[in-house]
C-alpha cells in the first residue's frame, strides 16, 4: 500500500476554503473522585509522548516540574514518523521497537485498544491505562491542567504552583488566545490549501507574537513574577519556531531570536531543568524536516538541517536583571 504523506493524512482537517481545521480528541474524560472519572492513583498509567511534539511536551515539562514522573511513568516515541499507511507515532527509540510497559510497537496499538474504530490522527500525549493497555485521556489542551490540580496529593513538596485558583480563569482565556493564535496558529498557517487560509493565518500568528512581545516587556512572565501553565503552553511553540515553524510551516516573517522580549523569555524558560530537559532540538528537526511532510523511501534522500546553533539557547538572557526572581519556584532559572 501507498503510504500517506503528512498533508494526506490531514485531509480530513482541511476544510473547503483551505483552512486546518485540527481534529477533535476523543479520549476526554477527567480525572478525579467524581463517578465516571478517572481515578487518580500512582503508578497506574503511562504517558506517551514524542519531543517532536508540542502538545506532549507540555505534558511532559508540566510532570517533571510537578515531580510527578515517578507517579506517572513516561513512554518517549521516536520523532520520525514511521513508514506505513497512516500517520503514527512508534517505539524505535526501545530495545526490540517496543515500548518496554506496554509492550505495543506504536502508539496507534493503545488507541485501537480502547477503540477497534479509531479511526482518526492517533495523537501524543496519550495518557494509557497499564492495565488494559487503553488510551483513556488524550485530551492535550486540559491535561496539564489535571497534572496541576487533581495530581496535587502526589506533587513534590517543592512543586511550584502553575494553575492557582484566583488566576485560573484569567489563564484559561490566555491560554485559548496562545493556543488558536500561536500554538495552533503555525500550524494553520503551515497546513494551510488556500493563499486566503495561509495569509488568514500568518497574519494572525505574527499579530499576537507582537502583542506578547508587548505584554512580556512590562513583566517575566506571562502573569507577572510567577511561572504558570500558559508559560509551559507559549514556550513549546517557541522553541520550535527557528528551527521548523519559520521555514517549514512558511512563518517567515520574523524569527523568534528577532524579538527582543519573546527571545529573553524564551531563554530564561530554557534555563529552568525541566524545560531543558524536555527539549529536545534534534528530533524537532528531525520530525518536521525529515518526517514531518515526507513519506517511503523520500525520507532517505531528505536533508536534516544543521542550525539554528543550539548554543544560543544557553547564552545570558535579561529577564531576572529586569523583573527580579520568580517567587513560586524554589531553584530560580539559571541556577544550577
Amino acid at each position: 500500500m501507498k503510504e500517506k504523506n503528512m498533508t494526506e493524512n490531514t485531509a480530513k482537517e482541511i476544510e473547503a476554503n483551505g483552512h486546518f481545521a485540527r481534529q477533535e480528541n476523543e479520549f476526554s474524560t477527567p480525572f478525579g473522585t467524581a463517578v465516571g472519572q478517572l481515578p487518580v492513583e500512582a503508578g497506574k498509567y503511562r504517558l506517551l509522548w514524542s519531543a517532536a511534539c508540542p502538545w506532549a511536551t507540555r505534558s511532559a515539562i508540566a510532570l517533571e516540574l510537578l515531580g510527578l514522573t515517578d507517579v506517572i511513568s513516561i513512554g518517549k516515541a521516536d520523532p520520525m514518523r514511521p513508514v506505513k499507511e497512516d500517520a503514527d507515532w512508534a517505539f524505535t527509540l526501545d530495545d526490540g521497537d517496543v515500548d518496554p510497559v506496554l509492550g505495543i510497537k506504536y502508539v496507534s496499538d493503545a488507541y485501537l485498544k480502547a477503540d477497534p474504530n479509531y479511526a482518526t490522527r492517533p495523537t501524543v500525549p496519550a495518557i494509557v491505562d497499564i492495565e488494559s493497555g487503553k488510551v483513556v485521556n488524550n485530551d492535550y489542551f486540559k491535561l496539564t491542567n489535571y497534572f496541576e490540580n487533581e495530581w496535587q496529593a502526589f506533587q513534590s513538596t517543592d512543586a511550584p504552583e502553575l494553575y492557582p485558583q484566583e488566576l485560573r480563569a484569567d489563564i484559561d482565556a490566555l491560554n485559548q488566545i496562545i493556543f488558536s493564535d500561536v500554538n495552533n496558529g503555525v500550524y494553520k498557517a503551515g497546513f494551510a490549501q488556500s493563499q486566503w487560509a495561509y495569509e488568514k493565518a500568518y497574519n494572525q500568528l505574527f499579530a499576537r507574537l507582537d502583542w506578547l512581545e508587548e505584554r512580556l516587556s512590562k513583566q517575566r512572565f506571562l502573569f507577572g513574577d510567577r511561572l504558570t501553565d500558559a508559560d509551559i503552553r507559549l514556550y513549546t511553540t517557541l522553541a520550535r519556531f527557528d528551527a521548523a515553524y519559520y521555514d517549514k510551516f512558511r512563518a517567515n516573517k520574523k524569527r523568534i531570536r528577532d524579538y527582543e522580549n519573546l527571545w529573553n523569555y524564551a531563554r530564561d524558560l530554557y534555563s529552568i531543568p525541566a524545560f531543558k530537559n524536555n527539549t529536545d532540538f534534534h528530533a524537532i528537526r528531525v520530525h518536521y524536516h525529515q518526517s514531518g511532510h515526507l513519506s517511503g523511501t523520500a525520507k532517505l534522500f531528505s536533508v536534516l538541517p544543521l542550525g539554528p546553533d543550539e548554543e544560543l539557547w544557553t547564552t545570558p538572557n535579561n529577564r531576572a536583571e529586569k523583573f527580579g526572581p520568580v517567587t513560586n519556584l524554589v531553584t530560580q532559572p539559571g541556577e544550577k
